[in-house]
């Protein structure tokens, strides 16, 4: 059994039944079963299954934002209007592509193109945004007529638990299962079933490494969003004030647990001291609170494992010299796994703190020359998944976001947008998820000749 631990209050909240590789042969069955009337059901009706998965979802909103609230940690405020709210949206998303006529074929000279389900397809969600995640690897790949079976996080499973009870009363038997367990024993078998016919994992870049280095024996697709170490370059003319407050906010967000985070804030030398101390004070209000109560801004990290590793980089980026200008590794509650806001300052690329996915309420603030060094800082980690531009020059910002290599990049805090592609370059993963670039992601091409 797992025990799930309150990361809070430190309180074993429940136990889950840890599954086998003999669970996921029988699930994996019965997905193969579903697969054939599943993938010739009509587009409309489809459509229409999306539509009760939504209404389902809204109906349970509020017992999915404090079962995540229970089991992650994330304020309940954040869980209310992010953390349900995006995957509602990004449901939304697609039952309007279907309904434009995604499925519609395709005349290419004397070809007809088809866009067809690939099969089976296996999805392995994390824990830090579980339904965000599972919705949108869930949803557009039923939507494309496969049936699906889900590995999520083992540390939030009463949020998978109520997602299932919705999918389940929308869909036949079979097409959807679900499977706990933890990703070297279930998350692995499903990689490596030969009925699988894909997989889509959302994870840390080492865990997506051996995702991939499984489901190569058998070839079949693996869509993969991994980690980020994501830069917010403040050019010499934005607001600076404005930026700093904005790229607090986003580096902590969800707990600073959130693989998109701008985690590294790049800003003019002459006036990185005061963005500095801009950063500070701004992290001066996250107050380490109980993430139940609405006021809530900043809440602990998911598990010990995971407070001790943001602490271990804490003190590592003391240990090689960055500026420590706010919080630090010392505990900020006496009960609970919360790690401190912290800001450095003075950091530089080769720092590890600079380098490494931290996933953690930790910013650092870096120096730059001119735009080309910015940029030259922002490319240089193994990662690519998002990134910000502030500028008060909307074209200039346009150009360096043109010339980052990320898979999104926000200009002057640009609102989110739950049906453009979101995914990474490099060792940030490949494919898409949202809108027709997620529904992509699950389909085969064919094209036949006339």
């Amino acid at each position: 059994m797992i025990e799930v631990v309150n990361p809070a209050t430190e309180e074993v909240i429940g136990t889950l039944a840890e599954g086998t590789p003999a669970d996921v042969d029988t699930a994996v069955a019965a997905a193969v079963a579903a697969f054939p009337a599943w993938s010739q059901t009509e587009v409309e009706e489809r459509a229409k299954v999306v539509r009760a998965i939504i209404d389902g979802l809204e109906r349970q909103s509020q017992e999915i934002a404090r079962a995540m609230t229970a089991e992650m940690g994330t304020p309940i405020t954040f869980s209310q209007k992010v953390q349900v709210a995006n995957p509602i949206a990004i449901a939304k998303g697609v039952a309007d592509v279907l309904e434009r006529g995604y499925f519609e074929p395709e005349e290419i000279g004397n070809s007809l193109v088809l866009r067809e389900p690939i099969g089976v397809v296996a999805a392995i969600t994390p824990w830090n945004f579980p339904l965000q995640q599972m919705v949108a690897k869930v949803v557009p790949a039923l939507a494309a007529g496969n049936t699906v079976v889900l590995k999520p996080s083992e540390l939030a499973p009463k949020t998978a638990d109520l997602l299932a009870e919705v999918i389940e009363a929308a869909v036949p038997s079979g097409v959807f299962g679900l499977v706990h367990g933890t990703g070297p024993v279930v998350g692995e078998a499903l990689a490596a079933h030969p009925d699988v016919d894909m997989v889509s994992f959302t994870g840390s870049t080492r865990a997506g490494r051996q995702v991939s280095k499984v489901a190569s024996e058998t070839v079949k697709r693996v869509a993969l969003e991994l980690g980020g170490k994501s830069a917010c370059i403040v050019l010499d003319d934005a607001d600076l004030a404005r930026a700093v407050k904005i790229a607090v906010a986003n580096a902590f967000m969800n707990n600073g647990q959130a693989c998109s985070a701008w985690t590294r804030l790049l800003v003019p030398a002459d006036r990185h001291d005061e963005a500095v101390e801009l950063a500070a004070q701004a992290a001066a209000k996250y107050t380490s609170a109980d993430p139940a109560d609405p006021s809530t801004r900043i809440g602990p990290a998911v598990s010990k494992a995971q407070c001790d590793r943001v602490v271990g980089y804490i003190r590592k980026g003391v240990e090689e010299g960055a500026r420590l200008a706010a919080g630090g590794p010392e505990a900020p509650l006496s009960q609970g796994f919360y790690v401190a806001p912290t800001v450095f300052g003075g950091v530089t690329p080769e720092m590890t703190i600079a380098q490494e996915e931290i996933f953690g309420p930790v910013l650092a603030v870096m120096p730059y020359v001119d735009e080309d060094d910015a940029v030259r800082i922002a490319n240089s980690t193994i990662y690519g998944l998002a990134g910000g531009v502030f500028s008060a020059d909307a074209d200039r910002a346009m150009r360096v976001a043109k010339r980052l290599r990320t898979g999104q990049v926000d200009i002057n805090a640009a609102a989110f947008n739950t049906s453009a592609p979101f995914g990474g370059y490099r060792q940030s993963g490949n494919g898409r998820e949202f809108g027709r670039f997620g529904l992509d992601e699950f389909c085969e091409i064919k094209s036949i000749q006339r």
